[in-house]
């Protein structure tokens, strides 16, 4: 969903939801520091603010609040001055420029109650907050008009306040309170405390009607595992290890720009990422379909790479991968084409996502590669669109040649992920074989198979692999969707502009010298 301002306000926030990013219009003035949900800093040394564009009024209409309590008929909140949308969009762009904004969220459902608890949850840390004298406790708790918290620092107060006054917004902005070491939200009014919860007890009742949803929909020990995941008050969340310099570019000639063939077959969605990726690290991506090479029109012996992309080709009917692969494999001419372009010593390949799906099928014609799996129904028994954590093993890939030992976190989206061997010591052989190139890993960095930290439940963590050679690798998870930083859900704050996955990239560009 889009949020849309009136043309007549002349501004455009751009706030786009993962799903209409590839259509939407509009941009962010700075999209590289996009302010976090997530409250997080020294204790003591921050404050949450409050800005509420309802000055005041706190109209309960329409709430979460009116319809559990079956309230009918009240005022609902309104724009009772649209300039302050305009006025309030630079005062935050500003302040993110400017970086005074710690964590942003904007009050919305379930009103000021709901956003602090939401992050506290993102940051696991407990909130103190405070319901000035003369106010309503429900009423400023549970109003659901326009605003936003936002997490500062204390010492920037000062010109926080100057710039919020600069756009009109100094009377309707409250000190509302600051973080505790207790995981727990304690709220006072008047300097009289009316609750004190722990967060997990919170988020038990936060997440359970997702709980009990995902329970009816989908595999019932996943939605439990998920449910259980969310109160570990211990999880340490998404700790980075990486092993290798990725800041500095590897040195490559300004003129050679070595062909790379970005295939695709129709479903794929992925191409612009990828050729984007391998664009960056020094190639000239060429946008090749299928039937450019059923037909004839394109030939692999022109190319030393090849990049499958992700995607659903054929809607995933047949299985995942499997109805481009057969499009390959029964296909005389392209059947001469693959098997030739995986034979040559001087080639490389990288299959992504559904590229991975259809390479696994076509291990029959890549040298190297017998003891590969195929990819089959997530165990959640559903689509999984994850951000989570991979451990890079010693692998003969070349792609990630040097990344041994990271950790890093990567995004997934697929719908059949599950490595399927013949049988457990199938499974447990390849494991052991040194071909296995990613491993998902909880937090702690343990290889996993606990969901939603391995989102499709491959037994021993399984997600990458390579071939004996290294020259063909395939892998679940998506590296070009996250090659820059700003791509991603979540990064550490002294990452540049490349992230760690680019490395992957350089790797294919160092090998073909």
């Amino acid at each position: 969903m889009r949020l849309s301002l009136t043309p007549q306000l002349r501004c455009d926030p751009g706030f786009v939801s993962r799903r209409d990013a590839e259509t939407a219009e509009g941009s962010n003035p700075d999209p590289s520091v996009p302010p976090s949900s997530a409250v997080s800093a020294p204790l003591g040394e921050t404050i949450l603010l409050l800005i509420d564009l309802g000055r005041g009024q706190n109209r309960l209409g329409g709430s979460i609040l009116a319809q559990v309590v079956s309230q009918t008929g009240a005022e609902p909140p309104d724009v009772d001055n649209p300039a302050d949308l305009k006025n309030f969009w630079n005062a935050i762009q500003q302040l993110g420029r400017e970086k005074k904004l710690l964590a942003y969220h904007d009050r919305s459902d379930g009103g000021l109650l709901a956003t602090v608890v939401e992050m506290a949850f993102a940051g696991h840390v407990g909130v103190d907050l405070e319901i000035p004298a003369g106010h309503n406790a429900f009423s400023a708790l549970f109003s659901e008009e326009l605003g936003a918290v936002l997490q500062i620092r204390e010492s920037d107060l000062d010109d926080v306040y100057l710039l919020l006054r600069q756009h009109g917004f100094k009377s309707c902005t409250t000190r509302i309170g600051t973080l505790n070491p207790h995981y727990a939200l304690r709220i006072r009014r008047a300097g009289q405390e009316i609750l004190n919860e722990n967060l997990t007890a919170l988020r038990a009742l936060w997440s359970d009607v997702t709980r009990r949803i995902s329970t009816l929909r989908d595999n019932p020990a996943c939605a439990e595992s998920e449910f259980q995941l969310k109160l570990d008050q211990r999880d340490p969340g998404i700790t980075p290890v990486v092993t290798f310099d990725f800041a500095s570019k590897p040195a490559k000639s300004a003129k050679a720009k070595p062909p790379i063939a970005i295939l695709r077959e129709q479903g794929v969605n992925g191409e612009i990422e990828m050729a984007a990726a391998f664009d960056r690290a020094g190639f000239k991506a060429v946008d090749v379909h299928m039937t450019d090479i059923l037909s004839g029109r394109v030939s692999l012996k022109d190319f030393r790479g090849l990049a499958a992309c992700g995607g659903f080709s054929y809607g995933d009917v047949l299985g995942a991968g499997e109805g481009w692969a057969k499009s390959v494999l029964f296909h005389p001419h392209a059947l001469a084409e693959f098997t030739a372009f995986f034979q040559r010593e001087d080639t490389f390949a990288l299959g992504v996502c559904n590229g991975c799906q259809m390479m696994s099928n076509l291990k029959s014609i890549i040298p190297g590669a017998e003891l590969w799996p195929r990819f089959v129904q997530n165990q959640s028994e559903r689509y999984e669109g994850r951000f989570v954590s991979v451990k890079i093993e010693p692998s003969p890939s070349l792609l990630f040649a040097g990344m041994e030992g990271s950790v890093i976190p990567i995004c997934t989206a697929h719908g059949e992920g599950y490595t399927e061997f013949a049988s457990p010591a199938a499974a447990k052989k390849c494991s052991d074989s040194g071909l296995v190139t990613a491993r998902f890993v909880n937090n702690r960095h343990e290889v996993t198979e606990q969901y939603p930290l391995n989102p499709n439940g491959s037994p021993l963590g399984m997600t990458a692999l390579t071939t004996t050679t290294g020259r063909v690798t395939i892998l679940m998870p998506h590296p070009e969707r996250v090659f820059r930083t700003q791509a991603m859900s979540w990064h550490p704050p002294e990452w540049g502009e490349d992230s760690p996955w680019m490395k992957l990239f350089y790797n294919a560009r160092t090998w073909i010298g």
